[in-house]
């Protein structure tokens, strides 16, 4: 028995020896299956590779260190997947505008595929690159363009908005921290344009929807789903996926309910927004089974719309009221431009902007200053390319650091500090920099840049011309760090309004 048992666990302990040896073996093949000209980077873990390397709090910071070491391109390692991050302006310029479509794709995210959305199915901004995105983005971008076709201009609707946020600003007797009113307006601007209509602030299933979506996003940017989009067998446990997607799973079915409502009473002659827009087009296509204008892609597109319209530029106003109330002499500058254009009788309107040097200056700085997303979201190579004399294979994913190139001490006087004079020339006239990307730039750039840009300036310039926004008195300087979590914002902090007569 003892000898039964000794060779037994000789045997156990020999296996486990060349299970482990086998697992060295093979991630000592992965790692090095890329070829000889494959960006550097730094050494990683066996299995594990740089992922304790990098400071999930500001990777953008460890990208910045990696750089002066490895330069402008350079490799890491997540488990067994290789990737590559591009950095500074030259660099991007070259692949994401003069070689767009080789970066186009996007990599598989298998967090998603449990929600029924694999292959290209998945609406516009995790789609891979192909026919069907082609679609859906042109359809959208089109329909954006057009909205002038309901009740309202989309301009308009903007303006009604930012109307309604100022008086609940006003509302506010004492000191009050403006995120819940700022991520409710934006918000309604999307619901506006997808649902046909706004709501109330303190209306239930708007904040059930808002509830939903915030909780998603942070489900989804966690350490948790970031790791099981890396080992794709871990989306396969039910109970884990499960816990990760669940917002997701609540938030699908209320945007079911809400195309179920339009498909009963939508119109093609009397467009109400952007769903029945859809649908039209989805009944123009019905006998077309290579279609990409489906149900699912519906729901995806809709999803999308209202996640990436809402979350950044939510974000880009809370960056503007903290930098005002941290610069109060540049909102003076802001107001006093406002008054000699616009005046205290009329609202804001987007022909105003070529005349507001100084304010689309200040806008500006707020979102390269405020860098609200430092890695935009991952690329993949499309097909096999070359950058800066590296080769890249095709199905490679790719991070684009766009910090790198909005706060690049090269190309900005000031890059880590709030200097609304980097958009200004000698004369106060405004000066477009090329080297300004936050929306990111070719196939993949943002499709809601237009609607952000018009949002951006006209809440900012509607809360200026009514309100002044201070520091409460009985409040510490809040902090100009930003809190990361797929996008930088601002910690929480209070303001106090005063009414300008």
């Amino acid at each position: 028995m003892v000898e039964f048992l000794s060779l037994l666990f000789s045997n156990v302990f020999l296996l486990g020896i060349t299970f482990i040896v086998c697992l060295f073996l093979l991630d000592f093949v992965r790692s090095r299956n890329n070829g000889s000209n494959f960006p550097a980077g730094p050494k990683g873990l066996p299995f594990l590779g740089n992922i304790l390397q990098i400071d999930f709090r500001n990777p953008a910071g460890t990208f910045y260190q990696l750089r002066k070491e490895f330069g402008n391109v350079f490799s890491l390692q997540y488990f067994w997947k290789k990737m590559v991050v591009l950095n500074g302006y030259e660099v991007m310029k070259e692949t994401l505008i003069n070689r767009s479509e080789e970066i186009a794709d996007r990599p598989e995210f298998p967090i998603y595929e449990k929600l029924g959305f694999a292959g290209e199915t998945k609406g516009l901004v995790l789609a891979r690159y192909g026919s069907s995105w082609k679609e859906q983005r042109r359809f959208t971008l089109t329909t954006l363009r057009n909205f002038g076709m309901g009740k309202k201009s989309l301009e308009e609707r903007v303006t009604e908005e930012a109307q309604f946020l100022c008086s609940e600003f006003k509302s506010q007797k004492d000191q009050f921290n403006p995120q819940f009113f700022i991520n409710n307006a934006v918000a309604n601007v999307i619901c506006s344009i997808a649902f046909g209509d706004r709501f109330e602030y303190d209306d239930a299933k708007f904040q059930r929807l808002l509830r939903l979506f915030d909780a998603a996003l942070k489900a989804e940017s966690g350490i948790l789903a970031q790791i099981m989009n890396e080992i794709p067998f871990l989306a396969k446990i039910p109970w884990l996926i499960d816990h990760v997607i669940q917002p997701e799973y609540e938030l699908i079915e209320f945007l079911k309910e809400i195309i179920s409502e339009h498909q009963k009473t939508w119109n093609p002659n009397n467009i109400r927004d952007f769903i029945d827009a859809y649908l039209v087009e989805m009944e123009k296509v019905k006998e077309d089974p290579s279609s990409s204008f489906n149900e699912a892609n519906l729901l995806m597109t809709t999803h999308d719309l209202f996640g990436a319209g809402s979350e950044t530029t939510s974000t880009t106003l809370r960056w503007a009221l903290l930098y005002m109330i941290l610069y109060p002499n540049v909102q003076s500058k802001v107001q006093e431009e406002i008054d000699q254009v616009i005046g205290s009788e009329r609202q804001p309107t987007m022909g105003d902007v070529l005349q507001m040097p100084y304010t689309n200056a200040v806008i500006h700085e707020v979102q390269r200053c405020g860098d609200i997303i430092p890695l935009a979201l991952p690329h993949m190579t499309y097909r096999d390319m070359e950058i800066k004399g590296y080769c890249i294979p095709k199905g490679t994913t790719v991070i684009t650091n766009l910090s790198s190139v909005l706060k690049d001490q090269e190309l900005w006087e000031k890059p880590f500090q709030f200097y609304p004079k980097h958009f200004l020339d000698e004369n106060g006239k405004f000066v477009k920099r090329e080297a300004f990307i936050p929306f990111s730039a070719g196939r993949r750039a943002c499709l809601g840049e237009q609607l952000a840009r018009m949002e951006l300036f006209l809440f900012f310039t509607t809360f200026l011309q009514q309100l002044t926004f201070e520091i409460p008195s009985d409040q510490p300087r809040p902090s100009e760090d930003p809190f990361y979590a797929l996008t930088q914002s601002p910690h929480p902090y209070n303001i106090r309004v005063v009414a300008r007569v």
